[in-house]
């Protein structure tokens, strides 16, 4: 399958939340929260397998700029001042389509650590 490519996107900063449409026909509208605490970029991912940073207090946070890279994704530029991570089509996608899982196991890691999701 060849990768999904944005049709529209659309920050809707009073929710804080980011509204992702694609060519397949897949619409998301992911939390801001949400996209911080997945960023793909190696503050959060680490620089191997199993070195994921459980990212904690980031419930408030939101999206002050959305910055087109190549013809490839996009760099959100985090509130907070997180800014470091380059959203591929294929990653916006993937956390679009595995929202439900990936947040419900986030939110275990908090818990099983004693986090917050507030500052």
């Amino acid at each position: 399958m060849a990768t999904p490519r944005p049709t529209d996107i659309t920050l809707h900063r009073a929710s804080h939340r980011l509204e992702v449409a694609f060519d397949d026909g897949s619409r998301f509208e992911l939390p801001c929260e949400y996209l911080r605490v997945e960023s793909p970029s190696a503050e959060v991912q680490g620089h191997g397998p199993g070195q994921k940073v459980l990212v904690a207090g980031k419930r408030d946070v939101n999206i002050n700029a959305i910055e087109p890279v190549g013809q490839y994704g996009v760099k959100l530029v985090f509130d907070d001042g997180h800014d470091s991570g380059i959203f591929s089509w294929t990653t916006l996608h993937e956390l679009g389509t595995q929202h439900e899982q990936r947040w419900a196991d986030y939110l275990a890691g908090l818990q099983a650590r004693g986090l917050s999701r507030e500052r």
